[in-house]
């Protein structure tokens, strides 16, 4: 097998990436362990304004809007609740939307290998694992796009995360908003370390789906991460009198939050998504940092390509954008220094003030999540020129 690129993961990193490329003229390989992209879905799903204005997404695998943000103490009493004059979030649903990417990247002219495992290389040659037994791939260069703790990262001698949350949700469908006339469409966020040390418990209600959800640093669980889920899906706020179905989907997986890494590229590759750590390092939001690196990546290797020059590569700097995240990567700092449930109650004590508010409104509401390394490139809602493909 021959190919311009093999990315490895078609996770929404992965899918963007190689539809990119192969919308440009490149011969793309697309290769994933699992054999059907509608399972194991890890990810909350959650869409921002940002990332809705800038990238085309159908709309008919997102959810309603979500205006409101409503923050709380341990003690769920006296939150601080924020309202938007705009739609700030959509919850996708993944495993439909990952259908529709996979099928938008083979009509671009990827060619998706689901059930392949990535196994490295020897001697330049990519070694996989698929269907019919093992494979080997020659591409000129190898993206991964593998997740967060990324073996192609290590086959390439990268950076690889090495602060990690984990996170574990329930998934479940919820009684229309016009059967429960006082119900408004909100993500419920929890500040409790006793829950989510060093991060939030959550609901996220949009009319359609309720996402009740902890995370937190894997060695502050003594009695794990699932006991803190029935704990606090027991008395989780926003969901009074809402019946919870026997068909409840269940997701967990790591979280990078140690802020982009610095190495996130060398000559033979580079590493996108949770595999470059681009993730938000306090709201620990993914999707858009996901598409806005993809995008980048995709050009880049476009240029590298076209102009066959390895060197162009060097482009893709992770040390250069990491240092726009200092200020998030201080707040990092700070909440996970936050031990107690004193703590955590002064915390939002503190965002109920002026100050605290507008700060949280900056935060949450703000289009700040992730330093958009395409700069002229506010959108990628045009499809690129075809380009003349390496040789």
């Amino acid at each position: 097998m021959r190919a311009d690129v093999l990315v490895v993961g078609a996770g929404l990193a992965g899918l963007w990436t190689a539809t990119e490329l192969a919308w440009r003229g490149h011969d793309v390989v697309l290769a994933d362990r699992r054999s059907s992209l509608d399972t194991t879905v890890r990810t909350t799903g959650i869409f921002v304004r940002r990332t809705l204005e800038d990238f085309d997404l159908p709309p008919e695998h997102l959810g309603p809007p979500i205006r409101r943000m409503v923050l709380y103490p341990p003690s769920h009493r006296d939150p601080v609740t924020l309202d938007s004059r705009h739609d700030e979030f959509r919850v996708g649903d993944m495993a439909a939307l990952y259908l529709e990417l996979a099928t938008r990247a083979k009509t671009a002219g990827v060619r998706l290998e689901l059930g392949t495992r990535y196994l490295g290389s020897r001697g330049g040659v990519h070694q996989l694992h698929g269907p019919g037994g093992p494979v080997e791939a020659r591409a000129t260069f190898v993206v991964g796009a593998d997740g967060a703790r990324s073996a192609v990262a290590r086959e390439l001698g990268l950076d690889r995360n090495r602060e990690l949350l984990v996170g574990a949700e329930e998934v479940f469908e919820v009684p229309r908003r016009d059967s429960r006339p006082d119900a408004v469409p909100a993500f419920h966020c929890v500040l409790d370390p006793r829950l989510a040390p060093g991060y939030l418990a959550w609901v996220l209600d949009d009319g359609q789906h309720a996402h009740v959800g902890v995370a937190g640093y894997p060695d502050r669980y003594p009695h794990g991460l699932r006991d803190a889920l029935r704990r606090f899906a027991a008395t989780a706020p926003g969901l009074a009198g809402v019946p919870v179905p026997d068909a409840v989907e269940r997701r967990a997986g790591p979280i990078p939050v140690g802020g982009l890494l610095r190495r996130v590229a060398g000559p033979r590759g580079l590493l996108v998504g949770d595999a470059a750590g681009a993730v938000s390092p306090l709201t620990a939001g993914g999707l858009d940092p996901c598409l806005r690196l993809s995008a980048h990546a995709a050009d880049v290797l476009d240029r590298a390509l076209r102009a066959g020059d390895r060197r162009e590569l060097a482009r893709y700097d992770g040390a250069a954008l990491r240092a726009r995240f200092r200020g998030r990567l201080a707040l990092r700092r700070g909440l996970s220094l936050v031990r107690t449930p004193a703590m955590a109650a002064a915390g939002v004590a503190a965002l109920r003030t002026p100050p605290g508010r507008a700060a949280a409104r900056r935060i949450l509401f703000g289009h700040g999540s992730f330093p958009d390394p395409r700069p002229g490139n506010s959108s990628s809602r045009d499809r690129p020129r075809p380009a003349a493909t390496f040789v």
